[in-house]
């Protein structure tokens, strides 16, 4: 079996995405049973001003620094469960020291198997301002509806000021819910929950559309390398091919 690093940005999406590889391993390996996992993780606020003045090639430089440590720590391949960080490992660059999948791509592969169209996402201000997912769906012949700016904003601040720090409130569900059924209302045949902890706070069970939770979709797709599955990823960064 494959060695997997996971590349951790955010805490609570990476804790999630730990959490449900090993899962899979549980229920498909037998009890207390995975492929090898090593995190690496450098403290979110080491970015955070650099995300703010769009300085994405510092970023990328963080973000190699803990790739090249789980490359030492022995990993065959990583992923990083945080959408917005791939905007910045998109940048161009050195090669990344390891291959990893790109969770765009991950998210994207499973909206084209379940027959998607159109589909709603949500993120960080920064993804949703962006054309990460747009590009991604695009290339896949779907479209992606992005919320009102406004609405941006509500789901912006829920991320940073609760998500991030665990904090699972009952009036967030309730806007993120109430987004949800606009975007419905606009066309919507399913939500992509883009930011790695967004699954924390709306399940299936609460969600209006059909959802494509990333973190689990990422971790999934992790596990099917590790066990031979699906083949060794070959991106080390950079800009994704069509």
């Amino acid at each position: 079996m494959k060695h997997l690093g996971i590349l951790a940005h955010s805490a609570e999406g990476a804790a999630l995405c730990f959490r449900a590889f090993c899962q899979e391993g549980f229920g498909e390996l037998g009890p207390h049973d995975h492929p090898d996992v090593t995190m690496d993780c450098i403290a979110l606020a080491r970015s955070m001003s650099a995300w703010d003045d769009g300085d994405y090639a510092s970023i990328r430089t963080i973000l190699s620094e803990s790739v090249r440590r789980l490359a030492v720590a022995g990993a065959d391949f990583f992923v990083c469960p945080d959408n917005t960080a791939h905007m910045a490992l998109e940048e161009p660059g050195e090669d990344l020291a390891l291959p990893g999948l790109h969770i765009a791509e991950v998210v994207a592969e499973r909206a084209v198997g379940d027959g998607r169209v159109r589909v709603g996402v949500l993120g960080t201000r920064y993804l949703m301002d962006g054309l990460l997912y747009p590009r991604a769906f695009a290339a896949h012949s779907m479209a992606a509806e992005l919320p009102d700016p406004s609405d941006r904003e509500v789901i912006n601040k829920i991320i940073f000021t609760e998500l991030v720090n665990g904090v699972l409130a009952a009036s967030s569900r309730q806007e993120y819910v109430r987004v949800i059924e606009q975007l419905a209302g606009r066309g919507c045949d399913a939500v992509a929950l883009v930011c790695t902890e967004i699954p924390l706070l709306i399940t299936p069970e609460t969600s209006p559309l059909p959802t494509l939770d990333s973190t689990r979709l990422l971790a999934r797709a992790a596990f099917e390398v590790a066990v031979g599955r699906r083949a060794l990823p070959t991106w080390r960064g950079g800009p994704i091919e069509d």
